[in-house]
């Protein structure tokens, strides 16, 4: 493969082609050179084709202007893609007008450090100017260009004083103390009668190593997007390193389909083992070639085999320097081949003439072509789909005007009778809670004592303990009561106000569009609705004050307490003297739990306070009451009734307890929960009808916002539709034009293809 490419050269159809230290030289039959060089009618190429995208920038501009202006929601005359679509357009043809605008090719050499980059660039231009050596030498961008001046000189980036040429030692150079920043560019203007290659506005751009800056992509964007051939210098005497790999593949990404040459310098390393040289040169190719082919993939593999090269630029610049490729150099003769190497870099220089002069059009002008041609085919179909949308539009506005008229009449008519009819659901199910939770309230309220009961607490009749357990009874009974009562009601209740939900929701949104019913529906929140009771049991017994002392069941104040109920023990314990005489009612209404004060209940109650009053005076009063008694009954009597009354005493205050104690606490506290308890009954459900009033009319009210949103909206439409037609009018106008302007441009495209790009054009 490789041993093809350096045996002498066909000659080509215009004449032989010749070689010698300084590169290819192109002649006719007649031994002249060619006056027309390739690159003349690339420059003639690249003016006509960007005059054409002068004219389609013009024309997508304005394309997208009007596309802008007519995309509106209302209208829906075209996708939002087909407007985005055009104003990616925009800066797609903005990006090829800035390169074609470009007066020269640019040329960018790239490797990693110590490869030989400079010295590269050195041999084409047959003297030592760029700084090279061993390690890491050139530290910024170097651009190489023509000038026709017979004196070389350079310019500094930011300024436009030309310098002396030997400055790029400093200004170029890692190892200087003034060298510029890795990102800075500085220009060699060369004479163009020293290089051939830069006769025709072709520069070359010698770049630091990749390998030693990490701000690779800012070098692509800043230097590499507008380049038309990569040259990547690698070392011979190592393969293919990834870091070189990664460079290539994120010029790829920003760049279509690059042209890259690869060189593999240094190959007079070779001559040291020429029995392995072959084999070497084998491996070299094949990943090179690997590398183009399969993981950049800009060429085919049989091009690739013209991308490769094994050269040695140092024994090109002695060579070429010398003027004298058979010369020695300064300090030792040339490696055993170098004919062969000196061959291959004229070679290599040839194949680069060639990909500038033939295939750069192809490469460049081709795609930019075809991209054009592709902007026009999109943009022209965007405007027929427009025109002809924009004219079915104004047929289907006319009747859509009546039927939105009609559809907003149904909506209003509808809405007044669902209102009455929801509103009127509403009052009776308010009315069916109320009723229900009043219900469950009462029979909670009658289960109390069982409630109570189930309280297990350790207790004491301890106050400071006592309140602890009271604070524990509060919470218990309202956690119990209103467990029972959400069990009881809130299931039927939550099912009930669901299901009314449920029946507005669909009634309502079949007011609404159907286009918008499911949007609508997803909008409105999810409400897990939740019955709460509020019974509040520890403000509510606050006042509640125990009575657990000890009262024996036989005594006078129980014996009263039971006879005379509260008010005739009361009046006793008095001791009668406050008792105003008065006349008895024909129709006395007495409690049920106390004794009606009848005249003989009036006489028994002055005779036990007296009893009392005497009893209760001295211990002398009392002797003297129990001897009266003695007398009259007898002492034996009176000792089996003392020591049966004692013992019964004796046995109530030993069963006295702590139990006893706290089933008393109990069932006083029952009395009195339940006594507030049924003073909050009617509040406790009317707070819950409350509730689902609330909530059934705060669903209501959401839904006919929707359908008063959807009403504006129907509205807002009928108001637009006169506008819109007379917009659709111009819109068809304006599109048709682009589309005719669109077919001009296409065949201006069609004609820079046949006479620059077809196989029989001038190129």
């Amino acid at each position: 493969m490789m041993s093809g490419r350096i045996t002498p050269i066909i000659a080509m159809d215009s004449g032989p082609t010749s070689f010698t230290s300084a590169g290819p030289t192109r002649k006719l039959a007649n031994g002249r050179q060619s006056p027309t060089s390739p690159l003349k009618l690339f420059g003639q190429a690249k003016k006509k084709i960007n005059d054409i995208f002068v004219e389609i920038s013009s024309y997508v501009t304005e394309s997208g202007e009007f596309l802008e202006a007519s995309n509106k929601p209302e209208s829906d005359l075209l996708s939002a893609d087909d407007a985005d679509k055009v104003k990616q357009f925009f800066d797609k043809v903005n990006g090829i007008r800035e390169i074609l605008t470009r007066d020269r090719m640019k040329v960018a050499f790239f490797g990693r450090t110590s490869n030989g980059k400079s010295t590269v660039i050195n041999a084409m231009l047959k003297s030592k100017i760029l700084p090279s050596g061993i390690g890491h030498t050139t530290n910024c961008f170097v651009q190489v260009e023509g000038t026709d001046n017979s004196d070389a000189y350079i310019l500094v980036e930011g300024s436009t004083a030309p310098r002396n040429v030997q400055d790029i030692r400093q200004l170029a150079n890692a190892l200087s103390s003034v060298k510029l920043d890795s990102d800075s560019l500085v220009t060699i203007c060369w004479p163009k009668e020293k290089c051939s290659l830069l006769r025709d506005d072709v520069v070359f751009v010698d770049s630091p190593g990749i390998d030693v800056s990490p701000n690779l992509d800012h070098w692509i964007d800043k230097h590499c997007l507008d380049a038309d051939v990569f040259v990547l210098v690698v070392n011979a005497e190592s393969t293919l390193m990834q870091t070189e790999k990664n460079f290539f593949h994120r010029v790829s990404a920003k760049l279509s389909k690059p042209n890259v040459f690869i060189l593999n310098n240094r190959w007079d390393c070779s001559a040291s083992e020429p029995e392995m040289m072959e084999e070497v040169k084998m491996q070299h190719l094949e990943r090179t070639i690997q590398f183009l082919v399969e993981e950049l993939n800009v060429v085919d593999r049989f091009q690739a085999e013209d991308r490769v090269f094994f050269v040695s630029a140092r024994e090109a610049l002695i060579c070429r320097a010398q003027a004298d490729t058979r010369t020695p150099t300064p300090n030792s003769n040339l490696l055993e081949g170098f004919q062969g190497r000196l061959f291959e870099f004229a070679n290599f220089e040839r194949k680069f003439e060639e990909c500038i002069s033939k295939s750069a059009v192809q490469t460049k002008f081709a795609q930019h072509t075809s991209n054009g041609k592709e902007i026009i085919t999109q943009v022209k179909s965007v405007m027929e789909n427009l025109y002809s949308t924009a004219n079915n539009k104004r047929e289907q506005r006319h009747q859509f005007f009546s039927e939105t008229q009609d559809q907003l009449d149904y909506t209003e008519k509808q809405m007044r009778l669902l209102s009455e009819d929801i509103k009127e659901k509403i009052k009776l199910m308010v009315e069916e809670v109320d009723r229900k939770v009043s219900t469950a309230l009462v029979e909670e309220i009658r289960r109390l004592a069982a409630l109570v009961d189930e309280f297990d607490r350790p207790f004491h009749p301890d106050p400071m303990l006592l309140n602890i357990y009271k604070k524990e009874l509060h919470a218990h009974v309202e956690k119990c009561v209103g467990r029972n009562l959400q069990n009881r009601c809130s299931t039927a209740l939550i099912t009930a106000v669901d299901s009314a939900e449920q029946e507005m929701q669909e009634r309502l949104l079949a007011l609404l569009p159907s286009d918008s019913q499911q949007q609508t529906a997803n909008m409105l929140p999810a409400r897990d609705f939740e019955v709460a009771y509020r019974l509040d049991c520890r403000n509510l017994c606050a006042d509640f004050q125990e009575d657990i002392e000890f009262r024996f069941s036989l005594g006078i104040t129980s014996l009263m307490q039971r006879f005379l109920g509260p008010k005739g023990r009361r009046a006793v314990l008095s001791g009668g003297s406050n008792m105003i005489p008065r006349p008895m009612p024909m129709t006395p209404q007495t409690p049920s739990n106390e004794v009606a004060a009848t005249p003989e209940n009036e006489v028994m109650i002055a005779m036990l306070g007296t009893v009392t009053s005497l009893y209760s005076r001295s211990t002398i009063g009392a002797l003297a009451l129990t001897g009266l008694v003695a007398k009259a009954a007898g002492w034996r009597i009176l000792a089996i009734c003392g020591i049966v009354y004692g013992t019964i005493y004796l046995y109530e205050r030993l069963t006295w307890t702590t139990k006893a104690k706290e089933r008393a606490f109990k069932r006083q506290y029952v009395d009195y929960a339940s006594s507030k308890l049924k003073l909050i009954v009617d509040l406790t459900s009317a707070n819950c009808s409350h509730q689902v009033q609330q909530e059934l009319a705060s669903t209501f009210a959401q839904l006919c916002h929707q359908v008063d949103a959807a009403k504006g909206d129907l509205q807002e439409d009928l108001k637009k539709l006169k506008l819109e037609l007379e917009e659709l009018e111009s819109v068809a106008t304006k599109a048709n034009f682009f589309r005719n302007k669109a077919g001009y441009l296409e065949t201006e495209l069609n004609t820079f293809l046949k006479q620059y790009l077809s196989p029989e054009s001038r190129l």
